[in-house]
């Protein structure tokens, strides 16, 4: 019998696991809703925040063996990168297992507005009614994020608020990384003064009322424009009655020279 040898690349690949290949890969999202991104004051590291709104949009999937919450947040009248503003859920039901997608991590914009925490909050509330009993997977974070203390900062308070383990294993905080925990223990919270959600018919009362503000602004505008157009023609006849006064006045002052030389 001859011995064969195998390289450690071979014997790494043998004992990988397979590639699970997930299903609907194509699914697109179905059901919409309205965001309100509330007014705050500019920020020094993500700059201006106006009121602005955007539109989440939802899709679900359910087989025997995975389901699937997807989540994306479009920007009117801007476009991102495939990879920004996209939120995966996936669940595996033969192992019991939850995972967040994609794994590229998620990468918001616009920064600091809310939307992140608004996301992580609709996948788990999701998750948490329909398996409280599964398990999220733990993961290692990103080192680039590690790079700046204000982002790292950031992340780490992001993953606490909803209730995840953050962990380092050196004291200069680069190398961190994410315990698995029971979906029942995440959090499903986010920052209602930054993101509001907009029901069709408060978004209907919304537009009502600033068309009722506009046609008020208009009438009081009409208003200041009649009372403009009013001043405007007193000042023309008190300029009129003015030069008459002076012509007169120097008229008067011609005369009375005139007089006094020719005495």
């Amino acid at each position: 019998m001859t011995d064969t040898q195998t390289s450690p690349d071979t014997t790494a690949e043998k004992d990988a696991p397979p590639v699970v290949e997930l299903p609907w890969a194509d699914v697109h999202v179905e059901h919409h809703k309205m965001l309100r991104l509330a007014p705050l004051q500019t920020d020094r590291n993500t700059g201006g925040r106006p009121l602005r709104f955007v539109e989440f949009g939802y899709a679900e999937r359910n087989s025997k063996e995975h389901s699937l919450m997807r989540m994306t947040i479009s920007l009117p009248g801007q476009r991102v990168r495939k990879e920004q503003n996209h939120l995966d859920v996936w669940v595996d039901h033969e192992t019991k297992r939850v995972h967040f997608g994609p794994a590229s991590g998620l990468q918001i914009e616009p920064m600091n507005r809310g939307i992140g925490r608004y996301l992580a909050a609709q996948g788990i509330s999701w998750a948490k009614k329909r398996w409280p009993g599964y398990t999220v997977d733990g993961s290692d974070l990103n080192n680039k994020d590690a790079l700046n203390e204000d982002t790292r900062l950031r992340r780490d308070h992001f993953l606490r608020v909803h209730g995840f383990d953050v962990v380092y294993a050196d004291a200069q905080h680069l190398k961190g990384s994410v315990k698995e925990v029971q979906v029942s223990d995440l959090l499903t919270d986010w920052n209602t003064e930054k993101l509001q959600q907009v029901e069709i018919l408060e978004a209907a009362q919304m537009l009502q009322q600033a068309e009722q503000n506009l046609a008020e602004q208009e009438v009081k505008l009409k208003k200041h424009e009649e009372k403009v157009t009013k001043y405007k023609r007193e000042d023309a006849g008190l300029r009129f009655t003015i030069s008459c006064l002076v012509a007169f006045a120097v008229f008067q002052a011609g005369l009375l020279i005139w007089i006094a030389t020719h005495r």
